[in-house]
């Protein structure tokens, strides 16, 4: 039987060599993942990385640049320049970085290379987040008041959009993300100042004053749904995570599944979630990002990446998402429908940065002892060792603590001992923080919401 032009497509696109165009303990998660589909890997570094050990166990390994990443992990035509000279088929790029550069993703496709990722279509459409409201709305997705426009540049029509809406508000970059580009505005009398400092702001940062405004919730939840899709139409949607626990709009805590939802509520959201990657055609893997408050979900923006916590997801379902998304880029058939997806037991993550645990400045220097956790229900992602010098040059994160357990108090009991098993000497971290938090009573009962954090370190300031 002929190959159909799904399939030859599909067919041209199997590789077996893939460059991890990233850094730190991402790149040693993907690696392990292509070892274990039998694909062979080239890893890239910085002057600053080249003691990493992912360096040692991949097949080949080049040093792309100096260590400040504008030179080497953003450099885009190093990185395919690396790609070339070691035959490498295919461009994993981890998080941060050049994931969601849909001008990276072009470039690469354009090289001959696999993309392991979704299309650089699909990562303009959902990275401009008025583009990407307006495709959640036509799919059903449920989404924050406010219009699917640009604001206007006229002062008085912005006042009359922000009345519309009532107050408070909240204005955004277009292409914002991260935590930047964004103002609250309780007050008519605040709101022409907010929005000239936040277009400023986002033309500096993400090179575009557009801005756009919704409505601002006061005590709103951060829910997650992770979606896996295929070339072929099919997808499906992983359950979901609680990332409520933010300090400055930086996630510290993650947990699946989220506390207190109720299947039927959450149900419908995560059906309208693939059929919007259905409707845009999207590969890969993904996550859609919500408030959640008052029984109601509020769609923010989805992020077109593997997300730094995908491993509490992976262990309430089984599934390997990195494998999946790989798969995804070689063009295979999603092997697992929507009742296949189970979601089992309970998951914590903590971020273990290297950063003093009251002032949360970075921590630089050598790390001169190491002890991590071990036991049923325990993983820990880095790549980090004896002897590792942490960077000055990079984000903190130097490992993710994950635990599982049967139910949430289970969990966070094991994540307790977990921690107390973790020690990292010679650098700072933030250990003695996260053990702080895993004994506070709100959390424990599930009764936070995303600026519960922020006001938590704060009584803890004054109190000391």
């Amino acid at each position: 039987m002929p190959e159909t032009s799904e399939q030859s497509a599909a067919s041209g696109r199997r590789f077996d060599t893939v460059l991890i165009a990233n850094r730190g303990e991402i790149a040693a998660r993907i690696e392990r993942a292509c070892r274990e589909l039998g694909l062979r890997t080239v890893a890239i570094c910085s002057e600053a990385d080249r003691q990493a050990p992912y360096i040692k166990t991949a097949d080949h390994f080049l040093c792309i640049g100096p260590s400040t990443a504008s030179r080497s992990y953003l450099n885009q035509d190093a990185i395919l320049l690396a790609a070339r000279l070691t035959g490498a088929a295919a461009i994993h790029p981890g998080y941060g970085f050049l994931s969601e550069n849909a001008a990276f993703a072009d470039a690469v496709e354009k090289a001959g290379l696999t993309f392991i990722g979704p299309t650089a279509s699909s990562i303009a459409t959902m990275g401009d987040k008025i583009a990407a409201k307006r495709a959640m709305m036509a799919a059903g997705v449920p989404c924050v008041p406010g219009p699917d426009s640009a604001l206007p540049d006229d002062p008085a029509a912005i006042q009359r959009i922000a009345l519309e809406i009532g107050y408070p508000v909240i204005v955004k970059a277009s292409g914002g993300g991260g935590g930047r580009g964004m103002r609250v505005v309780a007050k008519p009398d605040q709101l022409h100042e907010a929005i000239a400092l936040t277009r400023e702001e986002a033309r500096k940062a993400f090179g575009s004053p557009s801005l756009y405004m919704e409505k601002f919730l006061e005590h709103p939840r951060h829910i997650e749904i992770q979606v896996i899709c295929d070339d072929h139409g099919n997808a499906v949607w992983l359950g979901h995570r609680d990332c409520s626990m933010q300090r400055r709009h930086q996630k510290v805590v993650e947990e699946a599944p989220a506390p207190g939802i109720a299947p039927d509520i959450i149900q419908p959201v995560g059906m309208a979630c693939v059929q919007a990657c259905r409707q845009i055609g999207y590969r890969g893997v993904g996550t859609f990002e919500f408030l959640y408050e008052d029984g109601a979900f509020y769609f923010i923006e989805m992020n077109t990446r593997l997300q730094v916590e995908h491993p509490v997801t992976e262990m309430t379902s089984g599934i390997d998402i990195v494998q999946a998304q790989i798969k995804a880029a070689q063009g295979d058939l999603l092997d697992l429908v929507q009742s296949d997806v189970p979601c089992e037991g309970h998951s914590f993550e903590c971020r273990i940065n290297a950063e003093d645990p009251d002032t949360f400045l970075p921590s630089a220097g050598v790390v001169t002892r190491l002890a991590l956790p071990q036991g049923p229900g325990i993983r820990v992602d880095t790549h980090i060792h004896p002897g590792y010098r942490v960077s000055p040059y990079y984000d903190s994160l130097i490992a993710k603590l994950i635990v599982h357990a049967p139910t949430r108090a289970k969990a966070m009991a094991r994540m307790c001992e977990a921690l107390a098993g973790t020690e990292i000497e010679g650098i700072a971290t933030n250990i003695p923080f996260l053990r702080a938090l895993f004994e506070d009573h709100a959390f424990a009962r599930g009764e936070t919401d995303i600026h519960y954090l922020e006001q938590w370190l704060k009584l803890r300031r004054t109190a000391a």
